[in-house]
This record gives structure tokens, C-alpha cells and sequence, in this order.
């Protein structure tokens, strides 16, 4: 079967909501062993029962990305449970709005703290295993934020460029080690956090600055999480072994044909 990942042991952090929880379900799917790290027990617990009902396999560990010593910890717990980490994803983050002089220090903070910070203790918590086997896959999720000057989105911006920059140094760094590193760039997904958003900024007017913020891309449609979960399947499959140090838009013609 093409991009089966029967045997394979994935951690997906965010995987209980969003993007990271449409990776879950389509590795799942592959036959791949699922391991949630969500900050959100409840949240990662469900997604993690829903994929057991469908006859997949998953668990959930409660585990905060900003705190390096927590994730070496479950990232260990994780091996001497299942043996190996092949995959990693992650998908944990957030998002925010404003420009420079309307991000708060605290606001900045925490974007990097969870969006950079967290990454950064992923990779750090998951290189040691990998390169005691020499083979490994990592898989960032970035933006198309990180290359364009997107309005009132500074912090965010920043902290999805640093997640590109980070995937860079860490494919140049273990590719001899047999490590492979890559990132995906959505552009905008129609997941809960857009309708929360809409709801808390445009109430009363969510269909209409949906069908707005939809026109945006190319494509006419905002993009669905299963088909971002789609591409990081192909780029974590043994399919994709030649492929690492590449970031991948996905976005509706967003990048290349809105400019």
C-alpha cells in the first residue's frame, strides 16, 4: 500500500484539534500508530478515542511544549513504551493579531514561547532517539505567513519564520545521521479556530466574512485540515525519502498567484 505507515510510531503535538488532529486521523488511517501530545488531556483524549472507534490505534500524553524537561520526559515515556519514535509532527501552535505597537510584550512572549520555544523542545526532546537509530522524520508546520508581509499578523509572522529557519538548520545538521526535515505552509484552513474567530470579531456577520476571507485564495475556498493532512502524509512516508530541507505551501494559489 503507497504511503503506508504500518509499525511506523508517530507523535503529533497539537494533535487533538486543528490541523494536528487531521494528521492523526489520516496517519491513522496509514496504519500508523498515533501518539498525542496536547496540553489539552480532554481535547487529545477524544481525538485519540475517536481514531480507536475507527479501528485505528492512538493514545494521548498530557504534556506542555513550553516546558523542555516536561517533553523529554513523555518523549522517553513514549519509547519505552512503543520502542521507537519515527515520526515527529508538530502541529501545536497559535495564532494572533496585530502589528508591532498593538503586541504586548506579554502577547509576543507567549507566540514564542508555544511557537518557536515549543518546536525548539520537540526536536530537542526526539533528536537523541532518532539519532541513536540513524533514521528519523520531522515534519513543522509553519505558515504562509513566515515569507509574506500578511497584515496585522507581526508576532505570528515572526514565529512561523522562525519555525521554517529552524526546519533548515535541522535537515543541514542530521541529514548524514539519516534525518529527514521538512515543513508545510498552510495558507488559511477552515478549522475551529476560523469560526471562532469570526464569531468573536464579526458577530452577526460570520457567513459573509467567511465567503471574504474565502475569496482570498486563488482557489476560491479555504483549504480543509484532511487535505493538509494529506500532504504531511506524503512528506513522512517512505515515499518521500528523497525529499528534506524544503518548505511546502500549501495554499490554494495564495502565494504564487496573489502577487
Amino acid at each position: 500500500m503507497v504511503f503506508c505507515l504500518e509499525k511506523k510510531v508517530v507523535v503529533i503535538t497539537g494533535g487533538g484539534s486543528g490541523i494536528g488532529k487531521a494528521i492523526a486521523e489520516c496517519f491513522a488511517v496509514q496504519r500508523a500508530t498515533i501518539c498525542i501530545v496536547e496540553l489539552s488531556e480532554i481535547t487529545g483524549n477524544v481525538t485519540a478515542s475517536s481514531i480507536k472507534e475507527k479501528g485505528g490505534q492512538a493514545v494521548c500524553f498530557k504534556c506542555d511544549v513550553t516546558h523542555q524537561m516536561e517533553m523529554i520526559s513523555v518523549y522517553q515515556q513514549i519509547v519505552q513504551q512503543f520502542g521507537v519514535i519515527d515520526i515527529l509532527v508538530n502541529s501545536a501552535g497559535i495564532a494572533h493579531i496585530g502589528k508591532l505597537d498593538t503586541t504586548s510584550e506579554e502577547d509576543f512572549e507567549k507566540i514564542f514561547q508555544i511557537n518557536i520555544k515549543g518546536i525548539y523542545n520537540s526536536m530537542y526532546a526526539v533528536i537523541p532517539h532518532m539519532k541513536k537509530r540513524k533514521r528519523g522524520i520531522i515534519l513543522n508546520v509553519a505558515s504562509v505567513a513566515a515569507n509574506l508581509g500578511l497584515s496585522d499578523r507581526f508576532a505570528y509572522s515572526m514565529s512561523k519564520g522562525a519555525v521554517i529557519s529552524m526546519t533548515l538548520s535541522v535537515a543541514r545538521d542530521y541529514v548524514k545521521e539519516g534525518i529527514r526535515c521538512n515543513s508545510i505552509s498552510p495558507a488559511r484552513i477552515h478549522t475551529p479556530f476560523v469560526d471562532g474567530f469570526l464569531k468573536n470579531n464579526y458577530p452577526g456577520q460570520e457567513s459573509e466574512m467567511f465567503e471574504k476571507l474565502s475569496s482570498l485564495q486563488p482557489i476560491g475556498r479555504m483549504g480543509r485540515p484532511d487535505e493538509v493532512g494529506y500532504l504531511a502524509l506524503y512528506l513522512c512516508s517512505d515515499e518521500a525519502a528523497f525529499v528534506t530541507g524544503c518548505d511546502y505551501p500549501i495554499d490554494g494559489g495564495f502565494t504564487k498567484l496573489n502577487t
